[in-house]
């Protein structure tokens, strides 16, 4: 991570055994190993968080896009059912006066019922 040679880790520890002292060496390499696992678990963290939210980000994108779809669909689908309408209405007004002709010739015809 740092690009930390071995050579120069030995060059740390001495000076570090001649600055703290034998003594107190042990409990400083520990106390510096606990801090360093809190220091990895905090930026390990941090990565997930900005990940998460990277994925949040594109799911909304998605999502607007999606949404953005489906109501051009929807107006799509309204037109056809508009124009199938007239269409359906202008059949009627063509069609009516075929289908009055023979109801009322048929009505006409018919025998009338002595009373």
């Amino acid at each position: 991570m740092f690009d930390i040679a071995f050579s120069e880790l030995i060059v740390v520890a001495l000076v570090a055994l001649i600055v703290i002292g034998p003594e107190r060496l042990p409990q400083v390499a520990r106390t510096a190993g606990h801090l360093w696992g809190r220091v990895q678990r905090y930026v390990s963290t941090v990565k997930n968080d900005i990940s998460n939210e990277m994925d949040l980000d594109a799911a909304r994108k998605m999502k607007h896009s999606l949404m953005q779809q489906v109501g051009e669909v929807e107006q799509e689908v309204k037109t056809a059912q508009l124009t199938l309408e007239q269409q359906i209405l202008q059949a009627q007004h063509r069609l009516a006066p075929a289908v009055e002709l023979p109801e009322a010739t048929a009505l006409n015809d018919a025998p009338s019922k002595p009373q």
